[in-house]
C-alpha cells in the first residue's frame, strides 16, 4: 500500500509550477504548498496502516490482490456501504476540506470503467485504454485531479467561436503515436499534489467544437504542461495555531496550460466527438459515482461544522438560550438531512450490469438542497459566534509577551474554557468559517457542481415525474362530470 513518504517522493518529478511570478522548484518543500502535501502524506499513511486494512482496502478480483477502496467497483449493496465507510472514515482526517482528494477523480474514473460498454460502441480502442488505465491508476495507487471547466472568456460564445481559438484546450495535431493538445483548462484543484490529471469537457460543446471534444490522461510533469497557481493560502498562514485549517488544508487550484502536450493512444478516451464527452459522465455511473463521493464529503463536513456551532454556544454561554436551542436543533435537522440523503442513495440504487450504483436522482437532489444550504450553514455560525472569531489575539506570538498573556488570560474568558482554549477554538472556527480559506470553500461548494440551474437540470431530468403524474390521473379518473350534473326529475324540483 502506498505510503504518505512514498506520495511525497513522487511529487518530486521536475513538474512546471508558477506561483508569484516564479517556478517552483519542489512543491513538497516550498511554503505554499508543504503542508497540505503533508496532509495529503497522512491520508495514505492511514489507509495503508496494518489496522486499517479491512476498512480502507478491498480484494482484487480479478488478481486476489488489494487496492484502495477509492478503487472499488462495488457489486452489491453491502460493498457499496463498504466502501462508504472507508472514504467516510478518509475524510474524517481533513474534515471534508480537501473537496479534491484522491478519492474523487478516483470515483469519475471507476464510474466510467463501470459503462465500459458506452465506450465500446463508440470504439473498442479507446474502451480498452480506458479499462488499462483504470487498472494502472488503481495499482500504482495515483492521486488524480481533472480539468473539465473550459476557460470563462466569452460565455456566449462557443469554444470555437473564441478569438483565440486555442483558448480551450484542443487537438493541433495526430499522428500513429497519439494528439498533440494546445491551450487551457480549469479548475485543477489539487492539481498541485496530483499524479496525473484526467482532461476532459463536462459542459456542454456545439458542433464546431469537435477539437475540444477530448478525454485523456497524463502526468502532471509532462512535458509542455505549465501549472498556474492561484495564491496559496498556506504560504500567508505560517501558524498552525492561528490558522489551522488554512496553513494544512488548502488543495490550491490551478489553471492548466498545455503547451503542445503530447498525449499516447494508450490516454485517449474520447477523441474529437461532441456526443461522447457528455455520454462518458452521463451514460455511464461516472457522475453519479463521483459526486455521491463528494456527498460523502460534505456529510462529514456538515458534522465538523455542526461541532463548531454546539462548541461556539458552549463557549459563548448560551447553549441554555431557548433561540438557540432552537437554531442548533434545526442546524441538527439540516445535518440529518445530508446524511439521510447519502444513505437513501444507497438504499434506493440499484444494479447495473455486475455493478451497484447510488440512486441518481436522490443524488441530484442533495446537490440541489446542499448547494443552497452550505453558505445558510456558514451564516448561522457567524450568527451564533457574534463578535467571538474576530477579537482574537493578533497572532500566536502575542502569548509570547508575559505582560499580553496576562491581558488576553483576562479579557478571553469564557463559562466553559480558558482563555487560551478559547483563543484556540475561535482561531480554528474563523479559518474554517469567516477567513479567505473559508470563503473559498463557500464558493467552492455552491459551484463545484456546476451552477445551480445545471444541477436542478440533473434533477428535473432524472426524476420520476410519471409517478407522481399517475396519482393525479388516479384521483382524476375516480370521477367525472356528467355523475355530478343534476338528472331531470332534480332540476325540476329545484
Amino acid at each position: 500500500m502506498k505510503t504518505g513518504e512514498k506520495h511525497i517522493r513522487s511529487l518530486q518529478d521536475g513538474r512546471e509550477v508558477y506561483l508569484n511570478g516564479s517556478l517552483v522548484e519542489d512543491v513538497t518543500k516550498h511554503p505554499a504548498y508543504r503542508n497540505v502535501v503533508a496532509s495529503v502524506g497522512r491520508l495514505y499513511d492511514f489507509h495503508s496502516a496494518p489496522e486499517n486494512r479491512e476498512l480502507m482496502s478491498f480484494e482484487i478480483p480479478d488478481t486476489g490482490g488489494r487496492a484502495n477502496r477509492i478503487w472499488q467497483l462495488p457489486a452489491s449493496f453491502e460493498e457499496l456501504v463498504e466502501r462508504r465507510k472507508g472514504l467516510e472514515a478518509w475524510t474524517g482526517l481533513h474534515a471534508g476540506f480537501l473537496g479534491r482528494a484522491p478519492d474523487h477523480v478516483a470515483s469519475c474514473i471507476s464510474g466510467m470503467h463501470m459503462g465500459r460498454e458506452v465506450f465500446e460502441d463508440y470504439d473498442p480502442a479507446r474502451a480498452a485504454a480506458l479499462s488499462d488505465y483504470y487498472r494502472f491508476a488503481r495499482d500504482n495507487e495515483l492521486y488524480l485531479t481533472y480539468v473539465i471547466i473550459n476557460p470563462q472568456a466569452d460565455r456566449s460564445k462557443a469554444a470555437h467561436e473564441q478569438e483565440n481559438e486555442y483558448l480551450t484546450a484542443g487537438v493541433v495535431d495526430q499522428d500513429s503515436e497519439g494528439i498533440t493538445v494546445r491551450g487551457a483548462k480549469m479548475l485543477a484543484t489539487g492539481g498541485i499534489m496530483a499524479n496525473e490529471v484526467f482532461v476532459t469537457c463536462i459542459q456542454p460543446l456545439q458542433p464546431g467544437d469537435e477539437r475540444y471534444a477530448i478525454s485523456f490522461a497524463v502526468p502532471m510533469n509532462a512535458k509542455g504542461l505549465k501549472i498556474l497557481s492561484r495564491k496559496s493560502y498556506e504560504e500567508n498562514a505560517p501558524s498552525v495555531f492561528d490558522n489551522p485549517m488554512s496553513s494544512r488544508f488548502d488543495e490550491n487550484d490551478a489553471v492548466l496550460y498545455f503547451d503542445d502536450v503530447k498525449v499516447p493512444w494508450d490516454r485517449v478516451f474520447i477523441n474529437q466527438d461532441v456526443a461522447m464527452c457528455q455520454k462518458q459522465f452521463h451514460a455511464t455511473p461516472a457522475h453519479v459515482y463521483q459526486n455521491y463521493q463528494a456527498q460523502v464529503r460534505l456529510m462529514v463536513k456538515m458534522r465538523f461544522l455542526l461541532g463548531l456551532a454546539r462548541r461556539i454556544t458552549d463557549v459563548n454561554g448560551t447553549t441554555s438560550f431557548p433561540q438557540v436551542r432552537e437554531t442548533l436543533g434545526n442546524l441538527a435537522a439540516e445535518c440529518a438531512m445530508v446524511d439521510a440523503l447519502v444513505h437513501a442513495m444507497e438504499v434506493k440504487g440499484s444494479q447495473r450490469g455486475a455493478y451497484f450504483v447510488p440512486d441518481r436522482h436522490t443524488l441530484y437532489a442533495a446537490q440541489v438542497l446542499t448547494q443552497q444550504l452550505y453558505s445558510k450553514v456558514i451564516t448561522t455560525l457567524r450568527d451564533l459566534a457574534g463578535g467571538g472569531m474576530i477579537m482574537l489575539p493578533s497572532s500566536v506570538a502575542d502569548f509570547a509577551n508575559a505582560d499580553l498573556r496576562e491581558f488576553i488570560g483576562k479579557t478571553q474568558n469564557s463559562p466553559a474554557a480558558d482563555s487560551e482554549t478559547k483563543v484556540k477554538f475561535y482561531k480554528l472556527a474563523w479559518d474554517a468559517v469567516g477567513s479567505e480559506f473559508a470563503s473559498r470553500h463557500t464558493q467552492y461548494e455552491m459551484f463545484y457542481a456546476g451552477a445551480t440551474f445545471v444541477t436542478k437540470g440533473h434533477s428535473f431530468r432524472t426524476f420520476d415525474w410519471d409517478k407522481c403524474t399517475a396519482l393525479v390521473d388516479q384521483m382524476l379518473d375516480s370521477y367525472e362530470l356528467e355523475d355530478e350534473l343534476p338528472h331531470e326529475g332534480q332540476v325540476a324540483a329545484q
